[in-house]
């Protein structure tokens, strides 16, 4: 591992709601999706520090500055019986890639699913980064040859929850 600078991962709390959706935009921009984003402080706050929140982020701090952050939720695997964790982002700013990052994140997820007792960390990654792509096998991640990933959303989601 690379990492040479001094680092800290840390559960975010309702402070870091900002920094957060920052962070989401970034990678949006990245994923040349950024036109899709929605979320707002608002909307954040609520779904991840309201009375039931849905899912959970994590910041990468390098030198006491953001580096990066990890945000996810738990599935389920009926083969397994077991909750999965499934990674909704994980992202590390561009002036900290390369420097070993990106795995202690993806380390640290796998420690919080082995404490959790989770099944599995699964995420989703976008065809055209072969970057990433390679870099996740390289920690021994498959690609899920054969599955599809499926979405219902705006007004199909709408029309489908009609009675």
């Amino acid at each position: 591992m690379k990492v040479e600078e001094k680092f800290q991962i840390i559960e975010a709390t309702i402070k870091d709601v900002p920094l957060i959706l920052s962070l989401i935009k970034e990678l949006a921009e990245y994923e040349k999706l950024l036109h899709e984003v929605t979320a707002t402080e608002d909307i954040l706050t609520k779904n991840l520090f309201g009375p039931h929140p849905r899912a959970e982020a994590v910041i990468l701090y390098s030198d006491d500055k953001p580096a990066g952050f990890a945000l996810y939720f738990y599935n389920f695997s009926t083969f397994l019986g077991k909750p999965g964790i499934y990674l909704e982002d994980l992202y590390v700013r561009p002036e900290f890639r390369g420097k070993g990052f990106g795995k202690v994140l993806l380390k640290h997820m796998a420690k919080i699913a082995k404490q959790r007792d989770c099944g599995r960390v699964e995420w989703s990654v976008l065809d055209w980064n072969k970057t990433a792509i390679d870099f996740y096998k390289s920690l021994g991640a498959i690609t899920m040859e054969g599955w599809s990933v499926n979405r219902v959303a705006g007004d199909a989601l709408i029309n489908l929850a009609k009675d």
